[in-house]
């Protein structure tokens, strides 16, 4: 049976979200968040390699096209990453989430400006739906005990953008090559990206860790996993609705803090929760019909 290309992007959310709660876990145990990004993208990129020389002879790709999209899409991830970090340190997890998830809207633009895709109120309504559940989810509403630096909102929206861009970046390269050859050329380059900007000391004490297992299981889940479901799915989706579909991915986080790190949820934050899910369950429902 043929999975609906909706489906895939939200199962790969899923797995970003446990692999959030995976990250925190390492942080709390005193890693760098860089060395954790990278060490999620090595393990991924070494699942894309066996997988794309696998199919070695299917791959063979002459266009260059595919493979400045395939960088690009490899610079998003790595910025994406980095930016996120850095709008937490300078701001806050609430304030640097919810920048980054106006991904949608730096999308739905770019779409606009290569007439990629129409507008319509529905996908207005549907960005309305998700940018409101992720601050109530988040609490960034609360400006009195917030405050918001200008690196902090800096970095948050450079999150955003980037996060669009590895969505554009992810869908061109696809549409040219195999999805393992986007995902083999993208992940190298995110890898020599973060690999100039994390600590080679700690980056090496992680071999002879005992957290390795965990390491191991955040690259496989957080990038192995998802960004194989994630770009055969984005294949049979609109970027728009991709980005909008991903939301999912704090809402699967903020559940795994609860169920396993003891975190708790307020009605405000529930009720954000609440209006992610049904708003993402209305977009699939309207994509399928």
């Amino acid at each position: 049976m043929r999975i609906p290309g909706v489906v895939l992007v939200m199962v790969a959310a899923v797995c970003w979200g446990l692999s959030g709660g995976i990250g925190d876990i390492l942080m709390g145990r005193g890693w760098d968040p860089i060395v954790i990004s990278f060490y999620r993208g090595a393990v991924g990129f070494l699942c894309f390699l066996v997988w794309f020389l696998m199919h070695a002879k299917q791959n063979s790709i002459r266009s260059k096209s595919f493979y400045i999209w395939s960088i690009l899409a490899g610079a998003g991830v790595a910025g994406n990453f980095t930016f996120y970090f850095i709008g937490i340190e300078a701001a806050s997890v609430a304030i640097a989430a919810t920048l980054m998830y106006t991904a949608p809207v730096f999308v739905l633009f770019i779409s606009f400006l290569f007439r990629l895709e129409r507008s319509s109120w529905f996908k207005w309504g549907c960005i309305a739906g998700v940018l409101i559940g992720i601050v109530l989810l988040t609490g960034a509403y609360n400006t009195e005990e917030i405050s918001v630096s200008l690196l902090g909102t800096a970095a948050g929206l450079a999150a955003g953008l980037c996060y669009a861009l590895f969505i554009f970046g992810f869908k061109n390269a696809s549409a040219a090559g195999k999805p393992q050859a986007s995902l083999t050329t993208a992940f190298f380059v995110f890898c020599i990206i973060l690999f100039l900007f994390m600590d080679a000391g700690e980056a090496a004490a992680v071999w002879t860790s005992p957290d390795i297992g965990w390491f191991l299981l955040l690259g496989l889940v957080g990038a192995g996993i998802s960004f194989i479901f994630y770009v055969i799915g984005i294949r049979r989706t609109a970027p728009t609705t991709a980005s909008m579909v991903a939301m999912v991915e704090p809402v699967t986080a903020s559940l795994f803090g609860v169920v396993l790190l003891g975190d708790h949820l307020t009605m405000i934050q529930l009720m954000g929760m609440g209006i992610l899910l049904f708003t993402v369950t209305l977009l699939s429902v309207k994509q399928s019909g």
